[in-house]
């Protein structure tokens, strides 16, 4: 069962494959309530739709990017605050520094583990809970 709450999750990822095996291993595996969009325009047009108390974006999808997809949501007060997580291969110390500056809560690697993603992000989530 998600820690503290945590139950609906956005997720932003072009890639049609890593959506199905984040999918399976977040609601499966983890339980929660998922809402996975192709990219960074649908995500805006969700986002009131389900609500979501944690974002998992994937760091590059064609026309908006991770990055500027956080900036937009960060603009919609509602979601100004809510944690935000990266998923990329881009994993250089530098670079996620960089995520980490730009609002970001965390970042988890790609390729990541199905069986290990959810608790990855329930730790991620108790973080920020702690920090906020």
């Amino acid at each position: 069962m998600p820690d503290k709450g945590l139950k609906r999750i956005l997720m932003i990822e072009d890639e049609p494959d890593i959506r199905a095996v984040a999918e399976l291993a977040l609601e499966a595996i983890g339980g929660f309530e998922l809402t996975a969009c192709e990219s960074g325009q649908q995500a805006l047009e969700q986002i009131d739709r389900c609500k979501p108390q944690l974002i998992v974006l994937d760091v590059m999808m064609p026309g908006m990017d991770g990055p500027t997809t956080l900036k937009a949501i960060r603009r919609l007060p509602d979601y100004a605050a809510t944690p935000a997580v990266f998923m990329t291969a881009k994993v250089q110390s530098d670079e996620v520094q960089g995520y980490l500056a730009q609002g970001a809560s965390g970042v988890i690697p790609k390729p990541f583990d199905p069986l290990t993603l959810a608790d990855q992000i329930r730790e991620i989530w108790n973080e920020a809970c702690a920090i906020s």
